[in-house]
């Protein structure tokens, strides 16, 4: 294996990475803009620019491809790449996701909302937070910062289960309500969603590092109830 060529190719691999997940935050946050502004030109915008996402999906995966062929990485030099295979499927979904709110934009922009939308913009400030320090752990291999993401995932978690009994409650009170406060609901569940990939990616990286395999939502429920096995 050339050394330098293949450090060089890591070097490509990351700044390609930090890319795509750049324009996963950008997507999530016009998603989110979308929504709460009635601006259904972003969502489509949002829509569209999903190729983009997609594409790097399919750009880094021919790379990780090119580079275990060409350069025969083994031990953790290979546990490298294959995390940065794990990593893009996961912006991939995120991406997915963000296109989905951008959707429920089209379906509800052009109705008087229920209710001022709050926490739902909160849960993406911190979502796209995460997206952002899970992939800073993934490039300086910071198995401190990816620990943290189980405490952000803990909000995220919080959160929606504000948002949904909140709307169940605007349900409950007058059913004409419950088509938009279920477009609500499905935001936000897409949100939580994003904040899981997020979370997966951090996992990796501890796995990468260490070899080992944890699961940081069975640890937060561990520590919301210490009794249980």
């Amino acid at each position: 294996m050339n050394r330098s060529r293949f450090e060089k190719e890591l070097e490509e691999l990351h700044y390609d990475i930090l890319k795509m997940g750049s324009l996963v935050e950008e997507a999530i946050g016009n998603a989110i803009a979308s929504l709460v502004n009635h601006d259904t030109d972003l969502a489509q915008k949002t829509i569209e620019d999903d190729e983009r996402i997609n594409k790097m999906e399919i750009d880094i995966d021919n790379k990780c491809a090119k580079i275990m062929v060409t350069q025969h990485p083994i031990a953790k030099d290979l546990r490298i790449i294959l995390t940065g295979l794990k990593i893009v499927t996961d912006l991939e979904r995120m991406g997915d996701h963000a296109v989905n709110i951008a959707r429920t934009t089209l379906r509800i922009a052009h109705q008087k909302y229920i209710k001022p939308l709050i926490d739902i913009p909160r849960m993406s400030e911190i979502v796209r937070e995460m997206v952002k320090m899970s992939l800073d752990s993934y490039v300086r291999q910071d198995l401190e910062l990816a620990r943290t993401i189980g405490e952000k995932d803990e909000i995220v978690d919080a959160l929606y289960g504000q948002v949904f009994r909140e709307l169940l409650t605007y349900m409950i009170e007058d059913p004409r309500n419950n088509d938009q406060a279920a477009q609500f609901l499905f935001v936000a569940r897409f949100l939580e969603r994003i904040a899981d990939h997020a979370t997966n990616i951090c996992e990796w990286v501890i796995y990468l590092e260490t070899g080992e395999r944890i699961d940081f939502k069975f640890e937060n429920i561990q520590k919301r109830n210490p009794s249980e096995k």
